[in-house]
């Protein structure tokens, strides 16, 4: 195993326990209780995992009805959905090469993100919203369609929504206006500047930032924390994906939480122990656990 493949080493531990609010443990090596012991060696002791695709979200379900500590989010990925919609010939994602199965297609599997949804571990649907990054305009309708679907699911049953925003700001603010806000609703990875973040606070919507945080190329997101009311700031791995610096490209897991809290603290020039209690509150606010 090269060094750029090696799990970073453990953190100093928190002295104030916190929540990983959105990682796949699905996609990280190991089994789930390894990775739940590791985290929970540095006070990381409560993570939500989070689904992209039916499977996905049934494993979330079920990893979560298995662990008292897990807390499931289900949904279609916002590149999900036209993948289901027109087919996805490159097997770009887990599923491989698929045809289209047009919108019938989409309607099945947003039933079973339904039927999921209602389950009492389920506490949030997500992670969904719009991605104009990986997704041509073709794929825009079917993802907005996917979208709205699952704010009226999220609404309906009274869970958490986890946004997937990707160089669609506008449009996920314009969605979200046009159908209605949930209650609880969540920016995983928050990826916008510090004016989007006071619309974001005078909505109530809750910020997860993740390790990019950290990133030298990222003066925005600490410009965003750092005008976040702290009562809507979360943290999150987007484990295996966004390790904080110094370990950048190496694989992530929620026992890393604390590299990217401390960062947190520091640029708002708050105690870590202040930045984990406060965190520690709103992530059991934000999925009702």
């Amino acid at each position: 195993m090269s060094a750029k493949d090696a799990p970073p080493p453990l953190p100093e531990p928190l002295l104030v326990e916190v929540a990983d609010s959105h990682t796949h443990l699905d996609l990280q090596s190991g089994t789930v209780e390894e990775a739940l012991v590791k985290a929970a060696a540095v006070g990381v002791t409560t993570v939500v995992q989070v689904g992209c695709d039916v499977k996905g979200s049934q494993w979330a379900a079920e990893t979560a009805a298995a662990h008292e500590h897990v807390h499931a989010a289900v949904a279609l990925h916002p590149n999900e959905a036209p993948r289901i919609v027109l087919g996805d010939p490159d097997g770009w994602s887990r599923q491989g090469a698929r045809e289209g199965g047009g919108d019938s297609a989409l309607d099945d599997a947003l039933a079973e993100i339904d039927r999921l949804a209602a389950l009492p571990y389920v506490r949030g649907v997500g992670e969904t919203g719009l991605d104009f990054f990986r997704t041509g305009p073709e794929g825009i309708a079917a993802q907005e369609r996917s979208f709205r679907a699952h704010i009226e699911i999220a609404k309906r049953h009274g869970k958490a929504l986890v946004i997937h925003d990707r160089e669609a700001h506008a449009d996920v603010l314009r969605v979200l206006d046009e159908e209605g806000a949930p209650e609880r609703t969540v920016f995983h990875c928050y990826s916008g500047d510090a004016v989007m973040a006071e619309i974001c606070a005078a909505k109530g919507y809750y910020m997860s930032f993740a390790g990019n945080v950290t990133f030298k190329n990222a003066q925005h997101l600490r410009d965003a924390l750092a005008v976040a009311p702290l009562e809507l700031v979360l943290v999150e791995t987007d484990a295996p994906f966004l390790t904080p610096a110094p370990y950048r490209g190496r694989p992530n897991a929620p026992y890393l939480i604390p590299v990217t809290l401390r960062a947190m603290a520091e640029v708002r020039g708050t105690g870590e122990n202040e930045m984990a209690e406060a965190i520690a509150v709103n992530t059991a606010r934000a999925f009702d656990y």
